[in-house]
């Protein structure tokens, strides 16, 4: 009894003595915005310190980084963005930095949509920064799930190159999330399935969702181009009113990164209904309806279908 007691002990105090090595082994991992940081932590589980530039609720498009956003890149092993444009602001602040971290962009290797900007009047929110919406590519692949499969797979790829150790654990990580994004993929089908394929359109503030439209088959129109650093012109308000009282699109919806004064308008002048919030380009906090990618795109789901299925 007393060897038993003696082994315990000992395992004990060994426990004890590694955990702050494994505290310490934990690479530090940058992720421009919320999505990126879910996907980044499904991934590396408890073995990356993952820091999130643009908090929940942010918009990456007219975001202005800080001085602490620098010291964040600085310390960095890898830096993990979106690309296609999204993070117009990067490139400098990655310079300014004299970060040496590995930059990936998530989305490396899915075909790009082209953007195609509506009628918008320019406002320089990003102080003389580069403005994303001037990019060739709509950026906003993670509404697809199917491209969010790339996107963990590029994930996957990276932090095993910046810490072969723990490659194997990323794998079945990454297995094991394929696998629930596949689930929900099929989810998304099924319920666009029962929406009567007529009242399958919507109005939503800015181009975020040509991915999901390309992959599930609603249409979604917009005011604003792909980028929210662009008000919507009085011509393209005027058009979208004018296509809602021809074409009888049941709904409005209001995102949640954006000033819903605009879709409220339309809304009145319409008489569509406002179907609810979608979450496009960030995710909420842990007590929020989308703390994950996942709970967003089934949030989604269900305002849709709530609002286009009578």
């Amino acid at each position: 009894m007393r060897q038993i007691w003696i082994a315990f002990v000992l395992l004990a105090l060994s426990l004890i003595s590694t955990a702050p090595a494994r505290a310490q082994n934990k690479i530090e991992v940058v992720a421009s915005f919320t999505i990126l940081a879910d996907l980044v932590r499904n991934v590396a589980g408890d073995r990356a310190q993952i820091t999130t530039l643009i908090g929940p609720g942010g918009d990456a498009h007219v975001y202005t980084p800080s001085p602490a956003d620098a010291k964040r890149i600085a310390a960095a092993k890898l830096v993990i963005v979106n690309g296609l444009g999204f993070e117009g602001w990067l490139p400098r602040l990655v310079k300014s930095s004299g970060s040496k971290a590995t930059v990936i962009e998530a989305s490396r290797g899915i075909k790009p949509l082209e953007a195609a900007d509506s009628d918008h009047d320019h406002k320089d929110h990003n102080h003389g920064k580069a403005h994303t919406h001037d990019a060739p590519f709509d950026p906003h692949a993670w509404q697809s799930v199917a491209n969010v499969k790339v996107y963990v797979g590029n994930i996957r790829d990276a932090l095993a190159a910046a810490d072969p150790d723990g490659a194997a654990l990323y794998a079945a990580n990454a297995a094991d999330y394929l696998g629930k994004l596949d689930a929900l993929d099929g989810e998304i089908r099924a319920a666009i399935a029962k929406i009567p394929a007529q009242r399958r359109k919507v109005i939503s503030t800015h181009d975020a969702f040509s991915y999901f439209a390309d992959a599930y088959g609603i249409a979604f129109i917009a005011p604003q181009g792909v980028s929210t650093d662009a008000e919507a012109s009085a011509r393209a308000v005027a058009r979208i009113i004018k296509q809602i009282k021809a074409e009888a699109i049941p709904a409005v919806f209001i995102e949640t990164i954006t000033d819903p004064r605009l879709m409220r308008r339309i809304a009145a002048e319409t008489g569509a209904k406002i179907g609810g919030a979608l979450y496009s380009d960030s995710l909420t906090d842990e007590n929020g309806e989308a703390p994950t990618y996942i709970a967003m795109v089934r949030h989604n789901i269900k305002a849709l279908t709530s609002a286009l299925g009578n």
